[in-house]
């Protein structure tokens, strides 16, 4: 398989979701995900990098009928998800794998939070070229992630998320990469719609769509 930076990054996967409690402001910008997303009735949304599982279980909870794809490579933090819904008796979908791993035309909405900047440039390049292809045409993308981070944020995101998760991976995320990337992997109208201040740095909020029109072909449009 290949290698990935664990959702901690060098600290304990089982203290994963205290520490993104505690750490980020979660409520704040799970919430602007979801509000973003819109889910309806009948899609599919895959979760790439959904670790524990917070967002798919907020999501399958705001809109029981969507089917719901949690994907990530990490076993214990997929071990964590499935206690996490069971207990809530909530049916999700969940994958060991990357976003690669998923077929093409699946998805009629993807979504990801913390995982891209624990990435090298090339796999951040790869992964979003991959979130790309499972979208069907006219589907919608929504990342949350840390961004460009400037004053006293850089030294905030120097200090927390670069001694876990290391320099080399992270940097190019608060040079402020990702917007190019994510327009390279084929996306259109790339925006960034929400930013939150947190004692871990920046965290910032990405949008976009996969064009509804793909080599000629015209899709009917049902993005609302």
């Amino acid at each position: 398989m290949q290698s990935y930076t664990p959702p901690l990054g060098t600290g304990s996967t089982k203290d994963y979701d205290r520490a993104i409690r505690l750490w980020t402001r979660e409520k704040r910008w799970r919430a602007a995900m979801l509000a973003a997303l819109a889910p309806k009735a009948g899609e599919t949304v895959v979760d790439v990098g959904c670790g524990t599982g917070s967002f798919a279980l907020m999501l399958k909870q705001a809109e029981p009928r969507t089917q719901v794809i949690g994907l990530d490579p990490d076993a214990e933090a997929l071990d964590i998800a499935r206690h996490k819904a069971a207990v809530r008796r909530a049916d999700i979908d969940w994958r060991q794998g990357f976003a690669r791993d998923v077929a093409p035309g699946t998805a009629d909405a993807v979504v990801s939070s913390l995982v891209l900047h624990q990435m090298p440039v090339r796999e951040k390049a790869a992964t979003l070229r991959a979130m790309f292809a499972m979208l069907r045409p006219g589907g919608r993308l929504v990342i949350a992630d840390y961004g460009r981070q400037q004053g006293f944020m850089r030294l905030a995101f120097r200090l927390t998320v670069q001694r876990l998760d290391g320099i080399d991976d992270t940097r190019p995320n608060a040079d402020g990469v990702l917007p190019g990337l994510i327009a390279a992997a084929g996306f259109r109208h790339v925006a960034e719609t929400f930013w939150l201040l947190t004692i871990t740095g920046a965290i910032d909020l990405f949008t976009a769509h996969r064009p509804a029109q793909d080599h000629g072909l015209t899709v009917a449009n049902d993005l609302g």
